[in-house]
């Protein structure tokens, strides 16, 4: 799920982008700011995947906070919002940097598919970032020598199924990690254990201090659901490109129900949403976790 910060001098419109965003699960907020100075410094702060921005502000312009921003080293996306039909200025706001342009007044339906698009951009370009991870340590790997090489350890196993996945770096994919190796390392028999008893396991690890386990136990869940359906996501728009794709062969059959694999494609291909079915989160995990052992066991 992505991350964004809000700058823009007009409080209406920054609760309003709020809204859009968290209400209907576009992603998260992490901050407001009312101009370009201090929404800098929130930027340079959060760090989130997407800023977006207004164009017009008091004190510092959306175009000149998005080049000191890039001076500073920020490398996320960014979304200009102004009421300015200036061709000339909006000319300047894409030199600078920016993904898409959203008009004043702030449209619902508008707001909601243009970060579709920039969380759709975001995540093909994170996934091809991993891609290369992935590539270049099984390089590294396979120019070792067999009998020198690494043996791996539970979490660096997951962690490179979840990089093939392309959710290594989802939030809940640290919560995975943690269950797994927990069921991993502690398990005795018994079959695999309630997901709510391995929920407490994520809530503990993340809380080591202690805290509402409850509590913390349904935020591991929905940070694991959501990491879960961007796996989907991610082998359904492989499969869309090349059915015979290794990845979307080996991984899509074995983690999800064929039915979710085909619907999440038609509902990627056709640009529409699906009637929301309910992802089968108990098969991943227990997936996970069989594959992690067995590969641990033929190294």
């Amino acid at each position: 799920m992505l991350s964004f910060c809000i700058v823009d001098d007009d409080a209406v419109s920054r609760r309003m982008l709020q809204t859009i965003i968290e209400k209907g699960g576009v992603g998260e907020v992490l901050g407001m700011a009312s101009g370009g100075v201090d929404g800098k410094r929130l930027v340079l702060d959060e760090n989130p995947d997407v800023v977006l921005i207004d164009l017009l502000m008091p004190d510092q312009d959306g175009i000149e906070t998005i080049v000191r921003l890039k001076q500073e080293g920020y490398e996320g996306k960014y979304v200009m919002i102004s009421q300015i039909e200036n061709k000339e200025m909006i000319s300047k706001a894409y030199q600078a940097g920016i993904e898409f342009y959203i008009r004043k007044p702030i449209n619902r339906v508008e707001v909601t598919a243009v970060l579709g698009k920039v969380s759709e951009q975001w995540r093909m370009a994170r996934y091809l970032k991993e891609i290369k991870q992935s590539i270049a340590k099984l390089d590294d790997l396979n120019s070792e020598p067999a009998g020198m090489r690494k043996k791996h350890d539970a979490k660096e196993i997951m962690r490179m199924i979840l990089m093939d996945l392309g959710v290594v770096g989802e939030n809940g994919s640290h919560d995975i990690i943690e269950m797994m190796s927990w069921l991993i390392g502690r398990h005795q028999g018994g079959g695999f254990p309630p997901l709510k008893s391995l929920y407490e396991v994520g809530a503990r690890a993340s809380k080591p201090e202690g805290g509402d386990i409850e509590k913390e136990g349904k935020a591991v869940e929905q940070r694991v659901r959501r990491t879960v359906i961007a796996a989907l996501s991610n082998l359904a728009s492989i499969g869309l490109t090349d059915y015979s794709h290794p990845k979307f062969e080996h991984y899509a059959p074995l983690y999800f129900d064929f039915e979710d694999v085909r619907l999440k494609m038609r509902e990627i291909d056709e640009k529409c949403p699906q009637e929301k079915r309910k992802v089968n989160i108990k098969k991943f995990l227990q997936v996970l976790y069989l594959e992690t052992l067995d590969k641990m066991k033929n190294q």
